[in-house]
């Protein structure tokens, strides 16, 4: 009797503390709506204020409606910003008369250089106003020297140094780990650069893959390069010199080489700005952080619309219920909506993706064909509109891409895991069962490998979805399909080679892609309008909260080694074809 009581005081007390915490977290769920619904006022600006970026933040495509990034709730406590949020909030101090300059304090910026080289744009547009811009940290890398270089005054802590050693990219390697776990990786793919099943099989880059890093990472750092050359005015030659010598390694370096115009400290660089501002001394500052700078470009309401749909994420059958996902019959539907709302006269389809499953590719690129015949559709891609990005964007009326955008890779694949030696050998696991027919455990991962015979199978069907891949390209660009091949094979382009193989139309950014689908549309007065709507913040806890919470989970657990832990979760959960980007691009 006494264990009876002992289990039932033990029950309700964790029944009581369940609840306590689980009220600690609805206040503070609560606590945050209120706070994201007085963030939503516009703040206050002084006159005479400095806007500050320090972009120590996750970057997104757009703003994810987060109201709880300053507090510390499992998978919610990470404060980031869209990349729209940014570039309007710049663009909206341009012509704010109390903001007077921006103070850039970054040492790192976590997003791609397609990202990059919009927020440098606007910068730049910034800096006509005649209003000033300045850089300074401890130390820049760079990606945050890229940005940064386009400021009036970059300045360097005494004791700091700028990163530029040139870039790199590498990929890590999985083949000697699945042979330790008794793993097979079968592989079923076309195309010579299709590399992203090359980790689960080799030890190193193949010789095409290789080719294909190498060009393309020599097109980004061309780029990078000549856009910083321009800034510092210092020739572009000088400046490759200076990386593949590794000359600057300290903060007397980056002075001599001119990528610095001083060594200063803290104290010094706010002297520099009162001076800039026309203020004692003593005065304080008015600094407004980029977060809290809640105004944008308030657009005129009156007029047509032209939607902005955004496809940003993995490409995957069905809705898509993780965070990041591209469902391919959601994302249809909401196609189908602009498609048939009178309101829209045109889309925008901003697509930042890797790609995914071929068949969700395919019935998104369907739902673009039907819209296509009744409004302008304009494709503007991002960091990266790749393998089944591209399939999407293909049948557009025009395509727009960043020159470090990354594209193309025309090419699919099928990875069949075979886990039998692990089952068998291993942890001593056996299966047996029965079957109808010859094929009916064609798909069975656990207790065999696939036999030449269902791999012939699969290699076909591989085969029709490249086939009918290229064939898609090629009525969409109007291109010989023995073009598309030759640029296919699963090869990865950067927008700016994209442009010379005619798989893109135009270099620009998001607002030129707007521009050029208002005017195909015939419109002079038009509103702008992000879709998918976003969910309120709520709806959006209820909704992922268990994927979020499981991603927070690994990712405190893993730290850096976590995306590494995703390729290999992506690479067992996929089912079908997929049209994919080779590989997780890294580049620093």
């Amino acid at each position: 009797m006494r264990s009876f009581f002992k289990y039932v005081l033990a029950t309700i007390t964790g029944i009581v503390i369940s609840f306590v915490i689980l009220f600690i977290v609805f206040m503070g769920i609560i606590g945050a709506l209120i706070s994201s619904a007085s963030s939503e006022q516009e703040v206050v600006v002084k006159n005479n204020s400095v806007l500050f970026l320090s972009f120590d933040y996750d970057i997104n495509e757009r703003n994810d409606n987060n109201p709880f990034g300053s507090l510390n709730l499992p998978g919610y406590s990470t404060k980031s910003i869209g990349l729209d949020d940014i570039l309007g909030r710049i663009r909206y101090a341009a012509t704010d008369g109390n903001i007077k300059g921006i103070y850039i304090d970054a040492g790192s910026i976590g997003t791609g250089f397609a990202s990059l080289k919009e927020v440098r744009d606007e910068l730049l547009a910034f800096k006509k106003t005649g209003k000033f811009v300045v850089a300074y940290n401890a130390g820049y890398n760079q990606k945050a020297y890229y940005v940064a270089s386009i400021a009036d005054k970059v300045y360097v802590n005494p004791q700091g140094t700028i990163d530029f050693r040139g870039l790199a990219s590498s990929t890590m390697f999985y083949k000697d780990l699945l042979d330790k776990v008794g793993v097979e990786m079968q592989i079923v793919k076309v195309g010579t650069f299709k590399s992203a099943v090359e980790p689960f099989f080799l030890n190193k880059m193949s010789d095409p893959n290789r080719l294909q890093v190498t060009s393309y990472l020599g097109s980004i750092y061309d780029t990078f390069i000549n856009e910083i050359a321009a800034s510092r005015n210092i020739p572009a030659d000088s400046l490759r010199g200076i990386a593949n010598d590794y000359l600057v390694r300290n903060a007397d370096d980056a002075v001599r080489y001119k990528l610095a115009d001083a060594k200063i400290y803290k104290d010094e660089l706010l002297s520099d700005l009162r001076k800039r501002l026309k203020i004692g001394e003593k005065d304080e500052i008015s600094f407004v952080s980029l977060l809290d700078y809640n105004k944008k470009v308030k657009e005129d309401a009156s007029g047509s619309e032209v939607a902005v749909l955004y496809a940003v994420g993995e490409i995957v059958d069905g809705e898509g219920t993780r965070p990041g996902e591209i469902g391919g019959d959601k994302f249809s539907r909401e196609l189908r909506k602009l498609r048939e709302d009178d309101a829209v006269k045109a889309v925008v389809l901003r697509v930042n993706s890797p790609g995914g499953s071929a068949l969700a590719s395919d019935i998104i690129w369907r739902e673009v064909i039907l819209t296509k015949k009744v409004k302008p559709v304009i494709v503007s891609m991002g960091d990266v509109a790749a393998s089944g990005g591209y399939y999407i964007a293909a049948a557009a009326d025009s395509i727009f891409a960043e020159p470090t955008t990354i594209t193309g890779s025309i090419g699919v694949f099928g990875v069949i895991p075979n886990f039998q030696n692990l089952m068998n050998n291993k942890i001593g696991v056996h299966y047996d069962g029965v079957k109808t027919g010859k094929f009916a455990d064609l798909m069975t991962t656990f207790d065999r490998p696939l036999s030449a015979e269902e791999r012939d199978i699969i290699q076909r069907e591989v085969d029709k979805v490249y086939a009918t891949f290229t064939k898609v390209v090629s009525e969409g660009r109007k291109m010989p399909l023995a073009n598309v091949d030759s640029i296919g094979q699963g090869r990865v382009w950067t927008g700016t080679q994209g442009l010379g193989i005619k798989l893109v139309d135009r270099l620009g950014n998001l607002d030129a892609a707007v521009q050029a689908a208002a005017k195909k549309a015939n419109l002079s007065k038009y509103k702008v309008s992000q879709y998918p709507e976003k969910e309120d913040p709520f709806t959006s806890i209820l909704n992922n909260s268990k994927e979020k919470v499981q991603a927070w989970v690994a990712k405190e657990q893993m730290g850096e080694y976590y995306r590494y832990f995703d390729v290999m979760r992506q690479a067992t959960t996929h089912s079908g074809v997929q049209a994919r980007l080779p590989y997780t691009v890294e580049i620093h």
